[in-house]
């Protein structure tokens, strides 16, 4: 029996570990050559600690006024787009305190369920990607951000996850090598971090020995269907056969959804990131810094990452060191000491995260294509919720018990 995956990044390698494990004989198609998608420049975290949904209170008004700054860490690039607007308007409505309390047991289960399976893979031979559970630091400086933070923490305690909240002095304690301008951090010992550059190469290179085909640069252009079953998938250069098919294409995932007439709301949000290697930059556990919506990640050993910004903008729009900017002021906002130059756009690495209209993934069959798996739309979470999709991919191929209730994650759900 073939699958066949179209997408090569996080969901789509995981899915097809877990499907080659069940017995299937697995193709991964990439439009890219595998070495450069957004599951490589994260911040590597695994957090259960991110139970609440992008579309939140407030987002949309904030989002206005980050609008007017070019350096803001969110930012949409208006334009003339029925995809951008379908969105935008799905995400508008999505955007209340109802939709934040449904949504926090499916993203606490399935980045538990997630973080489960990466600690299950360290435990497998050929596994190592430099996993760390130092927990998760989220700093803020601002009155009403510690306001927000005790809220969270009661939260998340009621969710059954490990947190606490932090003043200033406790988390100066945990950080004495560096001074913090903050008012104190919510503690998430629940989460953990691993670096994605790391997996990504372990992944493949396991994939390889098991026999899994891997084909780089080829595009999936259609498919043929009928009885309601994908028979074929076409790319420019040859036709697949297919007993399923698993799609998992992140930010380009709704013209994909196109070609088998599902319409899917999603856009690409753009993130950069700048990575380190010995450099005189240390923390020791990884943090977000609220405000400045940028994260740092101490990672392998000898390495520190300073990523961020959600530029929503055209998927081929060149990038806009603008937004570098802005991380690293962040970065001097919350620690003065770390007045880091700005690097030369070759050593920014910047990638699309597919942002779902609601801020939940989308994962299941599709009702009108029976052999046909959607997985995507994971936003910034897919590195934290990569290996749990893929082992739901997995069930939802196979047809056995799933490990969670995926019903929230529907892809037909708007």
């Amino acid at each position: 029996m073939n699958v066949i995956v179209i997408g090569g990044g996080i969901i789509g390698l995981s899915s097809a570990y877990f499907l080659q494990q069940s017995g299937w004989n697995v193709t991964v198609i990439d439009k890219g050559d595998f070495q450069n998608n957004c599951s490589y420049g994260n911040a590597g975290y695994v957090c259960p600690s991110h139970f609440i949904p992008m579309a939140a209170p407030g987002i949309v008004k904030q989002g206005f006024k980050w609008m007017l700054n070019p350096e803001s860490p969110f930012y949409v690039k208006p334009r003339l787009n029925f995809g951008l607007i379908d969105w935008g308007l799905k995400f508008m409505r999505s955007a209340n305190a109802q939709h934040v309390e449904r949504s926090a047991v499916p993203l606490r289960d399935i980045a538990v369920l997630s973080k489960r399976t990466y600690e299950d893979w360290l435990r497998q031979p050929g596994f190592d990607f430099a996993y760390e559970q130092k927990g998760l630091l989220e700093m803020f400086q601002t009155p009403l951000n510690a306001e927000h933070a005790h809220h969270t923490v009661e939260k998340a305690l009621a969710l059954g996850l490990d947190a606490e909240y932090l003043t200033a002095e406790q988390v100066q304690a945990l950080e004495p090598q560096v001074k913090l301008n903050i008012l104190g951090a919510i503690y998430f010992k629940c989460d953990a971090h691993l670096y994605p550059n790391k997996l990504m190469r372990n992944l493949l290179q396991i994939l390889k020995e098991k026999n899994v085909q891997l084909v780089p640069d080829e595009e999936v252009t259609g498919f043929e269907q009928g009885e309601g079953k994908i028979k074929k998938v076409t790319t420019r250069r040859s036709t697949y056969e297919s007993d399923m098919v698993v799609i998992a294409t992140g930010s380009w995932s709704r013209e994909m959804a196109a070609k088998i007439g599902l319409n899917l709301p999603l856009v690409g949000g753009r993130g950069y990131s700048v990575t380190y290697e010995d450099a005189p930059y240390h923390l020791h556990h990884p943090a977000i810094l609220t405000e400045g919506r940028v994260a740092i990640t101490p990672m392998n050993g000898n390495k520190i990452r300073f990523g961020g910004t959600m530029e929503i903008t055209g998927l081929n729009a060149p990038p806009n060191m603008n937004r570098v900017k802005g991380i690293l002021r962040a970065v001097r906002n919350f620690i003065p000491e770390y007045d880091i130059p700005l690097p030369a756009k070759e050593q920014v690495w910047f990638g699309y995260r597919p942002c779902s209209a609601d801020g939940l993934p989308y994962i299941g069959r599709l009702k009108k294509l029976d052999n046909c798996v959607l997985a995507t739309g994971h936003s910034m979470l897919g590195l934290s919720l990569g290996a749990g999709t893929g082992k739901l991919v997995s069930e939802l191929v196979n047809e056995t018990p799933l490990s969670m209730d995926i019903q929230p994650f529907n892809p037909e759900r708007f």
